[in-house]
């Protein structure tokens, strides 16, 4: 299945299928407990859940454009994650059943401007992840048939051709048929909610020096199974 550019933003399109934008982006803090132990907490005992703006995805080949609000600030983040897309409606789905209610899976970067995230926003995530280019998917997305198992795929982040995180998806605190059934509890996850299921440590905010985007980088998301996507970095004219 293709991911396009449609009118107002990504879409999934496919043969004998209605093209499907991605409406609502759900993203999940924490959710490897290497990546929280570098951020000095522990991992969450439920899902820390925030929002994207839908129109913060782009595609793979589209840069990543640090906008002027953090220009000052110098502190984009990337973080690679694997992610989910429902393609049915889906309400209080059973963790046993949460398979029939995923379209497919694709890699992600959950770029996140820190400063916005910790300080810009009165604590709440979402502006800081909701920037235009912040959320970069793709490069295809494959059907969820072909992946009999999310939780045995190799996720590996490459700044500048230099591994950054390397994990599994069995890692995960929290495994995608869980959040699936989670988050649709008496809430109805829509066709085109695509599901950000976290990043593993290696974020250039924990490192020592921290590393943040910087015009000219390349960032490559490759997920085992999944293809490889592939954003160089620019700023905002």
């Amino acid at each position: 299945m293709n991911l396009t550019r449609g009118p107002f933003g990504v879409v999934v399109v496919a043969p004998g299928m209605e093209p499907l934008p991605i409406r609502h982006i759900i993203g999940i803090g924490r959710n490897y407990a290497e990546h929280a132990k570098e951020q000095g907490a522990k991992p969450p005992d439920r899902p820390m859940v925030f929002t994207k703006n839908p129109a913060s995805a782009c595609l793979s080949g589209d840069d990543i454009v640090i906008p002027r609000a953090c220009a000052d600030r110098e502190q984009v983040d990337y973080e690679g994650e694997l992610a989910v897309l429902i393609g049915r409606p889906c309400r209080d789905a059973a963790e046993a059943d949460a398979h029939r209610f995923i379209l497919g899976y694709c890699c992600a970067n959950d770029v996140s401007a820190r400063w916005w995230q910790k300080e810009g926003s009165g604590g709440q995530f979402c502006r800081g992840k909701s920037f235009d280019t912040f959320c970069p998917v793709g490069p295809r997305l494959t059907p969820a048939a072909e992946i009999p198992d999310p939780s045995r795929l190799r996720l590996t982040t490459r700044l500048n051709g230099e591994v950054v995180q390397s994990a599994s998806t069995g890692e995960m605190t929290f495994s995608v048929p869980f959040l699936v059934s989670e988050l649709s509890r008496d809430t109805t996850l829509l066709p085109g909610t695509l599901i950000l299921t976290g990043t593993p440590s290696g974020v250039g905010m924990a490192r020592s020096p921290q590393r943040f985007l910087r015009p000219g980088d390349t960032v490559e998301v490759e997920i085992q199974g999944l293809g490889v996507l592939r954003n160089r970095v620019g700023a905002a004219t």
